[in-house]
């Protein structure tokens, strides 16, 4: 192994743990844990073909989606809170995994057919996953790799998968400071999410999906539209439109229900409605945005009657 390998495979990083915008500066190699909980090792909570995803990475046999336990955001409305929030007495042991095991279940997922390798809640494992990938990939991964995070990325950290993820998909949650501060542990969520999807477009571009219909290469965006916070669904789309791409593929999603501590917070404990949705449609067309997820397309042509 040359100088360069050992520098990619090094874990050093994680001595001082600044990898997230936290920057918690944990000593993980000696099994401190900082906001996300996570030392050393990644967590994987579980893995397998996923076909709830967006059309271009599901296909026919599915999205190849690791979830990984622990998260730097901690939304309040979290679906995967059983798994994102790490309390400190959870027996996390048999999830434990090391960069050679990451890296078999990537392989596996192949064999079985997936399209594409999903990880998901990547954003306080990048080192972890960088060293997967390349052991990967040696050993015979071909298919791309989705980096599917809450946007609460460094650009430092995503600048460590240069050449490694081929597709990126991050959440842009929220707009204001008022908003992330009081749904999750970030105050700072909106600048952070911004500069981090700047980031992540220069690396990879616009979109790219092949004749088969299935992304190869590209950044696509997903917004989970929050009851009452459609002028934050505006700034959202009008970001992406002039300071990212108008090509910028994009999720709206719709399913937003109370999970998690969303009871507590009265303006946000109900479902979204349908005309919240299809104003946020709107929002996304006026913005000057042209791609979306395929079955949203289908929902907005339908809802909007045209």
């Amino acid at each position: 192994m040359d100088h360069s390998e050992k520098n990619f495979f090094s874990r050093k990083p994680l001595s001082s743990c600044v990898l997230c915008p936290h920057r918690c500066r944990v000593n993980r190699l000696a099994g401190e844990t900082g906001l996300c909980g996570v030392g050393s090792d990644a967590l994987v909570a579980s893995f397998g073909p996923h076909f709830g995803e967006e059309a271009p990475l599901v296909g026919r046999h599915g999205s190849g989606t690791i979830f990984f336990s622990g998260c730097n955001l901690h939304c309040v409305f979290c679906q995967n809170h059983d798994i994102s929030h790490i309390r400190p007495e959870d027996d996390l042991e048999a999830q434990r995994v090391d960069g050679q095991q990451l890296a078999g279940i990537m392989l596996h997922l192949q064999s079985l057919g997936c399209h594409n390798i999903n990880l998901v809640t990547p954003s306080h494992v990048v080192v972890q996953i960088r060293e997967a990938i390349r052991i990967a990939r040696c050993e015979g991964l071909q298919i791309p790799v989705v980096y599917n995070s809450s946007g609460y990325d460094r650009v430092a950290s995503l600048r460590l998968l240069a050449g490694l993820v081929d597709i990126y998909m991050p959440d842009c949650k929220f707009s204001t400071s008022m908003s992330s501060s009081r749904y999750t542990n970030s105050r700072n969520y909106p600048e952070v999410m911004k500069k981090a999807i700047k980031e992540m477009h220069r690396q990879v571009g616009d979109l790219d999906i092949a004749p088969d219909g299935l992304a190869r290469h590209g950044l696509l965006v997903r917004h989970l539209v929050m009851p009452g916070l459609l002028d934050e669904t505006r700034e959202i789309m009008t970001f992406l439109a002039r300071e990212i791409s108008p090509n910028t593929y994009v999720n709206i999603m719709d399913q937003y229900r109370p999970c998690h501590r969303a009871t507590e917070f009265p303006e946000i404990n109900r479902s979204l409605r349908p005309e919240e949705y299809r104003q946020a449609l709107r929002i996304a067309r006026d913005a000057g945005l042209v791609r979306f997820d395929q079955r949203d397309w289908r929902n907005l042509l339908h809802r909007l009657g045209m």
